[in-house]
Order: C-alpha cells, then sequence, then structure tokens
C-alpha cells in the first residue's frame, strides 16, 4: 500500500507519529516498502528527505557521525521530527487530518 504514493508523502507520513527518527532508518523503511535498494536508490531517498527539511516540514534535532558504517561511514546522520508546518502539508495531502 505504501509504495503506491509518492516518497515524500510516504516520508511525511513516517513523521505524523511526531516521535524523533534518524534518517538512516526513514531511508531503510522507505527502501523496504519500495523495493529500492542500492546506494543511488539510499542516496535519493536521503534526498527527499533533505528537501522536506530544507521546505520546513521536518527539523533536525541532533546529528552525528556514522562511525560504524551502518548506513555510510563518516556520513553525518540527522535526527528529525516533523513540524507543525510539514503536518499541515501532511494534512493538505491527505495523509491525515491535523
Amino acid at each position: 500500500m505504501a509504495g503506491d504514493q509518492p516518497i515524500k508523502f510516504r516520508i511525511l507520513q513516517l513523521f505524523l507519529d511526531e516521535q524523533e527518527h534518524w534518517h538512516s532508518e526513514i531511508v531503510k523503511t522507505i527502501q523496504d516498502e519500495y523495493n529500492m535498494q542500492g546506494n543511488f536508490q539510499r542516496d535519493s531517498i536521503n534526498f527527499d528527505i533533505l528537501e522536506l527539511a530544507s521546505g520546513g516540514m521536518l527539523k533536525s534535532v541532533e546529528t552525528k557521525v556514522d562511525e560504524e558504517g551502518g548506513y555510510k561511514k563518516g556520513f553525518l546522520l540527522h535526527k528529525y521530527v516533523i513540524t507543525d508546518f510539514g503536518k499541515t502539508r501532511a494534512s493538505d495531502a491527505c495523509l491525515e487530518y491535523v
């Protein structure tokens, strides 16, 4: 079901629980749901998350360097939470009534 909607909508939907999520966890979830394996797809999903954050729909609340290489060794990991604007946009996209 999730694979039927645009990826950015699904990303916002995952954040609607109002919990903080590491972007690497969201990327893995999207990769599994949309059958998008591989580094290019991983980086494309990450870019979608960055666009949502730069648009004010997600807010970074913590960062750390991926020392172990679980996502991408040496890469900066971000923990995000949805903003009020993100909730409004999700509602506008009929993802959930806010």
